[in-house]
């Protein structure tokens, strides 16, 4: 299975469910022997945990993602110590219990976050990765539903697409 659930639906009520989630890393991050990684895909960002006292091979491929890497992480929802509430899933955490990397990256010139850090002659220059972004993403998803419901009004109007 892909994955079983979008990095951003998943809440507490979901504790003790076993996942499969599939993105892009945002950022990956280490503190005291366990690593943090936020992965992210079009539906939000969820946090992963590999703990320090993991098998020596995930804690080995966790350390070594990069950010813009895609991976496929199967693990447990697990209530988070230190809640974010600025995230939807701010609550809870996936216990990695494997990792496996899809697609490695070089790191972007520019950081795939809601403010980037490029300029706009960057942004434009990479476009594939500035459509990435959360605002970005928020603007074609909109143009989705505008067109959808343009075609659907003139359908129903007895008009025909050609």
């Amino acid at each position: 299975m892909y994955r079983s659930n979008t990095c951003g639906e998943l809440r507490l009520a979901d504790k003790g469910k076993k996942v499969t989630l599939a993105g892009w890393v945002q950022k990956s991050r280490k503190l005291g022997g366990m690593t943090f990684i936020d992965l992210r895909d079009r539906y939000g960002v969820t946090q992963l945990v590999v703990e320090a006292d993991a098998p020596a091979a995930l804690v080995e491929t966790a350390t070594s993602l990069g950010r813009e890497f895609v991976i496929q992480a199967e693990g447990e929802v697990v209530e988070r110590q230190s809640k974010n509430a600025k995230m939807p899933t701010g609550e809870i955490e996936i216990r990695v219990s494997a990792i496996r990397i899809l697609n490695k990256s070089v790191t972007p010139p520019f950081t795939i976050e809601e403010e980037s850090d490029g300029g706009e002659d960057l942004r434009a220059k990479y476009r594939y990765l500035d459509l990435r972004r959360p605002p970005l993403q928020r603007a074609l998803a909109l143009r989705h539903r505008l067109a959808q419901e343009v075609r659907n009004y003139l359908d129903r109007e007895g008009f025909m697409e050609i």
